[in-house]
């Protein structure tokens, strides 16, 4: 070989190992550019031991009315094609009414849960296997942020996990209350004893 091609070959490597090096560098350190991201899902997910069925996003909403509702995607992901049942669910060992109860899931189809407002507003699902139904729970004093355990029993074992309580999220562009009137009141002494004008 010659010095020219030896000389070609090192200089190279040496590229690619400064390459390598800055590459490395981007992502050293304690805070990287995802680590403050977070997952779209909100809820919780788990798989039964013998993973042929599925929890996934399972959450607790809180709606603007207070109302409650459990959130869920229930999936049959059985490799065996057979049915499987969701035969109850409880909110710390509180019966949840689930409409049709026990439902069965056919292989490859997701059981979709939530507020009834959620649920209407699914669309139509034409030669994809979900179904959708409302789950409204009593809210018991769920504090937004909070968790509560939640189970699943499924004819082929039970799945207990903790769920996110979500607060009210308001529609896009709507604001939970007048910051105008609030100021109006500050400037007029109205409701915030303490504060001397």
């Amino acid at each position: 070989m010659s010095r020219t091609a030896v000389a070609r070959r090192v200089a190279v490597a040496a590229l690619v190992g400064v390459s390598a090096a800055s590459l490395a560098a981007c992502s050293a350190g304690q805070i990287t550019q995802t680590s403050d991201q977070v997952a779209a899902v909100d809820g919780n997910s788990a798989n039964s031991e013998n993973n042929t069925v599925a929890v996934r996003d399972v959450t607790v909403v809180i709606e603007q009315n207070n109302a409650a509702a459990l959130k869920f995607t229930a999936v049959n992901q059985d490799p065996k094609n057979v049915d499987h049942v969701l035969k109850t669910v409880t909110i710390n060992d509180m019966d949840v009414d689930l409409p049709g109860a026990p439902i069965a899931i056919k292989p490859g189809c997701s059981l979709v849960a939530g507020p009834a407002s959620m649920v209407d507003e699914m669309p139509n699902t034409d030669g994809v296997c979900i179904n959708y139904i409302a789950v409204p729970v009593e809210n018991v004093g769920f504090a937004a942020g909070g968790n509560q355990n939640v189970t699943f029993e499924f004819d082929s074992g039970n799945l207990e996990l903790p769920a996110t309580v979500n607060g009210v999220v308001l529609p896009a562009g709507v604001e939970e209350r007048n910051a105008s009137q609030d100021v109006d009141a500050v400037q007029h002494g109205e409701g915030h004893e303490g504060h001397k004008h």
